[in-house]
């Protein structure tokens, strides 16, 4: 069953005057339980399907359904319902409050969604033990690693039980063994059906996806078509 379909995806930004074609005619159907990686240079534009995808913006043309839902033209506020309800996300910067430990920090998307404070907190503990951390629950940002910090914003994002996780270079700001262990987590989240997209530029990290697309120039590929594309 798909869990997301995007239809001749379109997004155009006016730089000057003239608007300029960011993504051009994209398709793709994700099912549930799938791994995707996409691929793609700076500027090609796998960010702002990235964002397109996690209702963070909307497409100029095309359609978009996410969990059997027609997302065209909804408002900001039912974007963000939609974003807290069944999508969870994962950034290359973190982006943990500094001033919050790791379980409140965990638990905020819970706090969003109206969940109480015992609750919260059982299911913060839960996914922080999920990802390792349990002796960690009550450390501040800054008294954790690159690598552990990630971990926690991997557990924030998976505590609500997202239909979807989104990772937008996970492992881009840490090194090589923090970046492996974050990389063992997405393989064990795969593993126990979470759907992923993982948008990335190192072929290391897209060889851990069940499926490999690639885009360039506003276009997307699959990897044989990416593939064939060079040969030519």
């Amino acid at each position: 069953m798909s869990i997301l379909t995007l239809k001749d995806i379109c997004k155009d930004y006016i730089q000057g005057k003239e608007p300029v074609r960011v993504l051009k005619n994209i398709n793709l159907t994700v099912e549930e339980g799938e791994y995707l990686a996409i691929m793609g240079p700076s500027g090609s534009g796998k960010t702002t399907l990235m964002n397109i995808i996690g209702c963070l913006d909307v497409a100029t043309s095309g359609s978009y359904v996410l969990a059997d839902q027609d997302l065209k033209d909804l408002s900001d506020d039912a974007l963000a319902e939609i974003r807290n309800k069944y999508l969870g996300f994962v950034f290359q910067g973190f982006h943990l409050l500094p001033k919050m430990d790791a379980m409140d920090n965990v638990a905020l998307p819970l706090l969003y969604a109206g969940v109480g404070l015992k609750e919260r907190r059982a299911r913060a503990e839960e996914a922080l033990k999920a990802v390792g951390l349990e002796e960690r629950i009550h450390f501040m940002p800054d008294q954790l690693s690159g690598g552990q910090c990630q971990r926690v914003a991997i557990a924030r994002a998976m505590v609500g039980k997202p239909k979807l996780l989104l990772a937008d270079e996970p492992t881009g700001a840490l090194d090589t063994k923090a970046g492996s262990q974050i990389m063992d987590i997405f393989r064990a989240l795969s593993r126990e059906g979470m759907t992923i997209i993982m948008i990335t530029h190192d072929p290391a990290i897209a060889a851990c996806a069940d499926k490999t697309y690639h885009i360039l120039d506003g276009e997307l590929r699959t990897e044989m078509e990416a593939a064939t594309d060079e040969e030519t």
